[in-house]
């Protein structure tokens, strides 16, 4: 115990580095956030559309990003693709932000179809009967309601990939966990920096789920009132 005393003491002046990781580890995770969520929707309108090139692209999309690991899309993404298109170096938080962003728009696209086959049917039809367009009826009338059904799943996709954005630390982006790894090697200790790295991607799920759901009690209130 005294050596793990020790061991915390050592590594303190290099802590306050560890937790501000978490503005990088927020930035990604909005960022992807950002892109996930528009490109979410973008694909779920096309899974629920009747054009066959359009659901079959957005399906197949899902599909790939769905049934590979993220570490190996991100790996992908930050070393063999810029080989192969002779980029030279890039951004890694660049690359982390995107890579997210591809990832999580296949999560969102079935989180949103969710809620576009959620609404009632009978929306679609006094949309219809009003002579409102496809597109103003989805845009106007339709995304409104499902968005508000599934904030709460949302808000459950923006706390998964503030956990899984600790991989950035593979292609070395100074994320919390990659900081911990570099006062690590600098104290040649472990556990202590690794630690404060733990609790804080803890406390930061905490505060999301807390938010989330206080989101989803004043959506269950506004539904009843």
């Amino acid at each position: 115990m005294e050596q793990l005393f020790t061991g915390f003491k050592t590594i303190a002046p290099s802590i306050p580095y560890i937790i501000n990781g978490i503005w990088v580890t927020l930035g990604i995770a909005l960022g992807a956030a950002i892109i996930g969520f528009v490109l979410g929707t973008l694909l779920s309108l096309c899974k629920i559309s009747n054009i066959g090139i359009l659901n079959g692209f957005a399906r197949g999309y899902t599909s790939i990003f769905r049934g590979t690991p993220l570490i190996m899309q991100l790996a992908l993404a930050f070393f063999a693709v810029p080989q192969l298109l002779g980029l030279g170096d890039v951004n890694a938080t660049t690359v982390a932000i995107i890579t997210f962003g591809l990832n999580s728009g296949a999560y969102m696209s079935e989180i949103i179809r969710s809620g576009i086959n959620a609404v009632d049917k009978g929306q679609f039809e006094a949309a219809g009967a009003l002579g409102v367009g496809y597109w103003p009826m989805m845009k106007d009338i339709i995304l409104p309601q499902a968005i508000k059904n599934i904030l709460p799943a949302m808000m459950n996709e923006f706390i998964t990939l503030t956990k899984d954005s600790a991989i950035v630390s593979t292609i070395a982006v100074t994320d919390m966990m990659r900081r911990s790894q570099i006062v690590s090697a600098q104290y040649y200790t472990y556990f202590p920096p690794m630690f404060v790295a733990f609790i804080m991607y803890y406390l930061v799920v905490l505060i999301l789920t807390f938010i989330g759901g206080r989101i989803e009690r004043r959506l269950s209130r506004s539904d009843q009132s």
